[in-house]
């Protein structure tokens, strides 16, 4: 018998683990991650009376994979549009939570007298809540249709691309432990660089390419690239100085903007599962029990921050961004707990070998007390509301009212705000091409044309790299000149002309850096031909026709890759439309609700079920497969498993989905009992079908049967015709209910004529 690999030993040992505490918890109706976690512990050291396995090293690898794949799921599900889409409210409220929870966390570490590492560890651990718990808490509750379930929703957003911000922060600081205020500033531009330059490159590229191999992948070709793409990211991201699970979350935020997107993230789920239960097992492995039971007050302590502190900051984040004191303890109650990036942090910090052995089995067992009591949180939400309702003075309530309405007025955007913010984004976006270019030019294309061209390799270097550059440049220059604000502000007062042209030589002036940094450096030229050729370049770039167009359609590229997924579902009816995160400042929001197959409602139209005067609801569309019914009528029809898209309030909502689910089409015979048969009868002379046609014989109309063969001696077995008439003796194929056919065949064989069988019999 040949000997298996400890590898092979281990995973089974941990699948084994797994699949159990899975089971027990899904019978329980827990999360998953806890039975993961749970695993984790019975297959480790810790636990004397259960195999344990034998190679952590190699579990640690298999971990290590678990947390890319998490990370590029989480990419998948995540686009950088839906930060501008979810709107102020929900960033308001994440910033105010993670800001105040990370100084809650390092004060927490300091009054215990830990390391400094392990108080900023500390406070990025108990930052962020788990969106993974909160949605299936939202489900089980059957809240995922309230108004502040979106709005929770749209915070986890922000809190998920904040983590992997923190992440990198954490990872920086961990290496280089440079605190300054320097360092951190140059970590942070850093950052901003290379997750600019790899959408923006991403975005430009990987649509395309997908876009032209689209007949070629199936499935499997599909997964194959989606996972090289990814890989491949996260190898950058190595290289570059980050972490590696920061580059499978872009390259899956980049793969989220393509069409395949959902495709890839059905492909990659079972994947995603299976790594991500060895990473969830192997945060179980780390819980020590002598550890958790030395450190039951910092338990304790930790706990109480993390309900108290993300209960009082999210309901004060929600306040402060304009919503209602109702929404703000709904929204602050459901965050109540820490989950997969506190795992994945205390992860980080193992990794680094940075944060002391106890602060991993703290927070797991910080993270398993609060999910446990999540449910609980959320339901105490209204009893709280009613009691802040009843204790706070009348004329607090009334001015948080009124900064609710007055948050909630729509202001015109100042001009010159609007025209700044634009100018910022295109002129920073471009730079940041532009010097990648360049970067890639001095390590790449200098030296290969200095060794193929000789003295000549600079020059060709030089003029290949500056026509490279030529559309980015113009873009810098000539970007905004003649929008909508640029215009409005120049037409308005004589007084905005200096300032708008000054935005424009300013942006002159940097193009000519780039162009002077490229020949200077390239060509070794001295500093008056450098400049002469600098402005004979600008000229022709901002005179050129090609250049122009050459650009132009670089950026309609770019801006058909960003909006493809979202065009082509909200093509198909998978997308909200764009008021709905408008509406979530308001009490009405936007919810879609399935037809059962069973529901009374089938079948008749909107006039007749008034849904408006019962429910107050209003029906904006119905999907029907990939057909849509926008603004439908009175005399629209709804049929199963239609898809409305309904506004309303919570309320209104609540008992329209409550009346859709009730009002089912009940039957009260059991399945078993209404399944067909089929049985061959023998017509007896005198019988009541004897002499008939098929047609007259009421075979169907009365016993509700269907003849579907007749057999007589001289002939085979054939199909009937409704002419052909039924001899006494013939042999008749029937198909039918049981208790229909018994009916069919006590006539058929009695000279008799019964009465006919009622159809309920």
């Amino acid at each position: 018998m040949g000997h298996l690999p400890t590898l092979i030993t281990d995973l089974a040992l941990i699948l084994i683990c797994a699949a159990t505490m899975t089971l027990i918890f899904k019978r329980l109706k827990q999360p998953l991650v806890l039975g993961y976690i749970v695993a984790g512990f019975v297959a480790s050291p810790h636990m004397p009376y259960t195999p344990s396995v034998g190679d952590m090293a190699n579990i640690q690898t298999w971990a290590d994979i678990g947390v890319i794949f998490l990370l590029f799921a989480l990419g998948l599900e995540f686009s950088f549009k839906k930060i501008v889409r979810v709107g102020g409210t929900a960033a308001i409220a994440a910033c105010t939570i993670i800001v105040g929870m990370i100084l809650l966390g390092l004060t927490v570490g300091h009054a215990f007298g830990w390391p400094q590492m392990d108080c900023l560890f500390l406070g990025g651990m108990i930052a962020m809540s788990s969106t993974t718990i909160i949605y299936k808490a939202f489900d089980d509750l059957g809240l995922r249709k309230q108004q502040f379930a979106s709005l929770v929703l749209s915070i986890l957003i922000i809190e998920d691309i904040l983590a992997i911000v923190l992440m990198v922060m954490l990872s920086t600081l961990a290496a280089g432990r440079d605190m300054g205020a320097t360092g951190l500033l140059l970590s942070i531009g850093k950052l901003v660089f290379f997750l600019v330059l790899w959408f923006v490159a991403g975005i430009f590229l990987i649509p395309s390419l997908l876009k032209r191999c689209r007949k070629l992948m199936g499935e499997e070709t599909l997964l194959i690239v989606a996972l090289g793409l990814c890989f491949g990211m996260v190898v950058g991201a190595a290289q570059a100085g980050f972490s590696p699970a920061f580059g499978a979350f872009i390259m899956g935020s980049v793969l989220a903007e393509t069409i395949e997107g959902e495709t890839i993230e059905k492909l990659v789920e079972p994947v995603k599962n299976l790594f991500g239960a060895v990473f969830f097992v192997s945060v179980g492995m780390m819980v020590d029990p002598q550890l958790i039971a030395h450190y039951w007050l910092p338990i304790v302590i930790i706990t109480l921050v993390v309900i108290l502190g993300q209960a009082t900051l999210g309901t004060t984040g929600v306040l402060l961004s304009g919503q209602s004191l109702r929404t703000a303890v709904q929204s602050g109650c459901s965050l109540t707990q820490i989950g997969e990036f506190a795992f994945i942090i205390a992860s980080l910090g193992v990794t680094l070998k940075v944060t002391s052995e106890f602060l991993y089995p703290i927070v797991v067992a910080v993270s398993v007390i609060t999910t446990f009591l999540t449910p609980y949180f959320i339901r105490l939400a209204s009893p709280l509301y009613g009691l802040l309702e009843a204790r706070l003075p009348q004329n607090w309530l009334t001015s948080l009212e009124r900064y609710a309405s007055s948050s909630r007025a729509v202001g015109s955007e100042s001009q010159w705000r609007k025209l700044c913010s634009e100018l910022v984004r295109a002129t920073l976006v471009y730079a940041i091409v532009c010097i990648a270019i360049i970067a890639l030019s001095q390590q790449l294309l200098v030296p290969l044309c200095i060794d193929h061209l000789g003295s000549w390799g600079a020059p060709a270097a030089t003029l290949i790299t500056l026509l490279v550059l030529a559309p980015f440049l113009r873009s810098i220059i000539v970007k905004k000149n003649h929008s909508e604000a640029f215009t409005t502000l120049w037409k308005a007062n004589r007084r905005n002309r200096l300032p708008l042209t000054a935005t424009i030589v300013a942006r002159v002036l940097l193009v000519m850096g780039f162009i002077l940094f490229v020949i200077m450096h390239f060509m070794r030229a001295s500093g008056g031909i450098a400049l002469g050729v600098t402005v004979l370049a600008v000229t022709i770039i901002i005179l050129s026709r090609r250049l122009h167009r050459q650009s132009l359609k670089i950026e309609e590229q770019f801006v058909r890759n960003l909006h493809s997924r979202e065009k082509h579902a909200q093509a198909a009816g998978k997308a909200k439309p764009d008021y709905a995160g408008r509406l979530l400042t308001h009490d009405l929001h936007l919810a879609d609700f399935t037809l059962p197959a069973a529901q009374a409602w089938a079948g008749k139209t909107l006039a007749e079920l008034q849904l408006g005067k019962r429910f107050g609801v209003h029906v904006v569309s119905i999907w029907r497969g990939d057909y849509r019914i926008n603004i439908p009528g009175a005399s629209s029809r709804i049929f199963p498993h239609d898809r409305l898209q309904v506004i309303g309030t919570d309320d209104q909502m609540k008992h329209f989905g409550e009346t859709l689910e009730a009002e089912l089409i009940s039957n009260p015979e059991r399945t078993e009992q209404r399944e067909t048969t089929l049985r061959k009868v023998t017509i007896a002379p005198g019988s009541l079908f004897a002499d008939k046609s098929v047609a007259h014989s009421t075979i169907r109309s009365h016993f509700h049967c269907l003849l579907v063969g007749i057999e007589r001696e001289e002939d085979t077995l054939h199909s009937p015709v409704p002419q052909e008439t039924i001899l006494a003796g013939d042999i008749c194929w029937v198909v039918g209910e049981e208790t229909d056919v018994e009916a069919l065949i006590a006539a058929a064989e009695s000279s008799l004529t019964p009465a006919a069988p009622t159809a309920t019999e």
